[in-house]
């Protein structure tokens, strides 16, 4: 058996009385795609265009793009997820849904507080607000995706779910992208978040008034009337609301005392804005999953009544390693570098549109018309592929036009500015990763245990965004280290085709060959400059 192919548990779970309403379960989940999806560009690309504009400097920007690395741990409560429920949503519209509700009130929050603080006269205050807003975000994907692996449980049935979610989900960004862009452009950043906020809040209380989900064995209603759901609603609503704020003050408690702990840990230890801590983050952020790497002779001679097995926290995660022993490395080592190219565009392709100096209204119109409809063409080819054929095969056909979908960006930054340039490279580039992306989230859904539903696919998700959200996050110190984009082109060519290379080589070393090869021309007049003292001409000139 290949190391790339899932190994499925002997052992299901029960489905709701949802998985036999194939219609309702796809709607359901256009509408939880679009309530994941729209927040998630206020807290990364908009949120890097709009400190672009208030003059940021490039290492703090790309600094904030480390915000995305919390969706990459929410492997550290999502076992909480599986084991507890809301009070008051939980009893009545279920454990996943309640949930969902309670984050949707959170990112709600969140987005009103970056909005009135969208001056940016305080980065850290900013900072604070865009980290709650990443980690509601992060929770409502979590419960989300548990509940879609319960519902469906094989590639046939997990590959509709999946093209719904993602079409909602893309849609949402694409339309929190340029809405926001374009409001911001004629109006105000303060009012852009203002607009994107109420459109999170719309879905819930659509969500509200759903029928109630019967995920707990003991809940009996009192009669299969809708009439006397209505008391049991308004008293969960009530008692959902008051846990809700006091849950939501403390997150916010939480986040602002743990991040001053660490401003204040970096300014003791000499870190700065103009510090490269890139190595440091990229070592603390590996460390959990070496040791679990060294760990993993003993993991596979773990007997079923180990303490790790059936620990509520490690146990889900020791299973992934467990069930697939050795296989495992090679595993994990595929999921990090299948999406690379995907979020190096996410995270860096905006500052190059902007120092190719393209308006926000253009930029908001190639995230809108154009995206949109490209990124759902591409998902729903990839969930026929995912359907029709092997996952191996499927993989490899979109990691080509991904591949593909990332060098179109060094042509975008070529070719002189024009509206059909930018809209080109928007439209392939959004249907190779909406193909791609569909493919991979019903690859990592059939690798789940449907035990632990939401604890391993945060998992498997989260370690596949680790390290390219890392080198995105390190993307402004790249470039500051070789100059600046806007100032200094032949330096700003170097970085981009450095990062886009990462993708299509599916390695570090391979993409140091590919770069290697490409920069004689990049500015042949400038050869010194570009390539360094050590290149062949510079060291026969020294021995001359």
């Amino acid at each position: 058996m290949s190391a790339l192919s899932p190994v499925l548990p002997t052992e299901a779970v029960p489905l709701t009385d949802a998985a036999d309403h194939s219609r309702s379960r796809f709607a359901l989940y256009l509408l939880l795609g679009f309530s994941a999806g729209l927040p998630y560009y206020m807290f990364s690309t908009i949120l890097s265009a709009r400190l672009a504009k208030h003059d940021v400097d490039l290492v703090l920007i790309g600094f904030f793009g480390w915000v995305q690395l919390l969706p990459t741990f929410k492997f550290l409560w999502a076992p909480l997820l599986d084991r507890f429920s809301v009070p008051g949503f939980g009893r009545f519209f279920g454990k996943r849904l309640g949930w969902i509700m309670l984050s949707q009130l959170g990112i709600f929050a969140a987005m009103v507080a970056m909005a009135f603080t969208s001056a940016d006269t305080s980065l850290p205050l900013t900072a604070l607000f865009a980290v709650l807003l990443a980690f509601w975000t992060t929770t409502l994907e979590v419960s989300a995706d548990a509940w879609r692996i319960e519902l469906a449980p094989t590639p046939e049935t997990q590959g509709p779910l999946a093209a719904a979610n993602l079409w909602g989900y893309r849609s949402a960004m694409v339309a929190a992208g340029s809405g926001a862009l374009i409001v911001a452009d004629h109006a105000s950043w303060t009012a852009a978040y203002l607009v994107i906020a109420a459109g999170a809040f719309a879905p819930l209380p659509i969500l509200a008034m759903m029928r109630p989900q019967r995920l707990r064995s003991d809940y009996q209603p009192a009669s299969d009337d809708t009439a006397p759901y209505r008391g049991e609603r308004a008293a969960a609503l009530a008692t959902g609301l008051g846990a809700s704020a006091v849950i939501l003050g403390a997150s916010l408690l939480i986040v602002a005392t743990v991040g001053t702990g660490v401003l204040r840990a970096a300014a003791a230890i000499g870190i700065s804005a103009k510090t490269d801590a890139t190595t440091t983050v990229l070592v603390l952020c590996l460390l959990p999953f070496v040791i679990m790497a060294v760990m993993l002779p003993r993991i596979v001679n773990l007997p079923a009544i180990a303490w790790a097995r059936r620990s509520t926290m490690l146990g889900p995660y020791v299973d992934i390693f467990w069930r697939y022993r050795y296989r495992v490395l090679p595993l994990l080592t595929f999921v990090t570098f299948y999406r690379m190219g995907d979020v190096l565009t996410l995270a860096l392709s905006k500052p190059l549109q902007i120092a190719k100096h393209y308006d926000l209204t253009t930029m908001g119109i190639a995230d809108g018309f154009v995206a949109l409809p490209s990124s759902m063409a591409g998902v729903a080819i990839g969930a026929v592929l995912a359907v029709r054929m092997k996952l191996v095969r499927a993989l490899a056909i979109g990691a080509i036009g991904s591949a593909f979908g990332n060098w179109i960006f060094v042509w975008l930054w070529f070719a002189p500015p024009s509206a059909h340039v930018i809209y080109i490279s928007t439209a392939l580039d959004q249907f190779a990763h909406g193909m791609e992306g569909a493919i991979f989230v019903v690859y990592l859904s059939m690798l789940v245990n449907p035990k632990y539903p939401g604890a391993q696919y945060a998992f498997l998700s989260g370690f596949a965004f680790l390290l390219p959200r890392l080198i995105a996050g390190a993307g402004g110190a790249w470039s500051n280290r070789s100059g600046s984009t806007a100032s200094s082109g032949c330096r700003a060519r170097s970085v981009w085709r450095r990062c886009y290379s990462y993708r299509s080589s599916q390695g570090p070393s391979h993409a140091r060959r590919t770069h290697d090869r490409y920069r004689p021309r990049l500015c042949p007049r400038r050869r010194r400059d570009c390539r360094g003292a050590d290149s062949r001409r510079d060291a026969w000139r020294d021995r001359r």
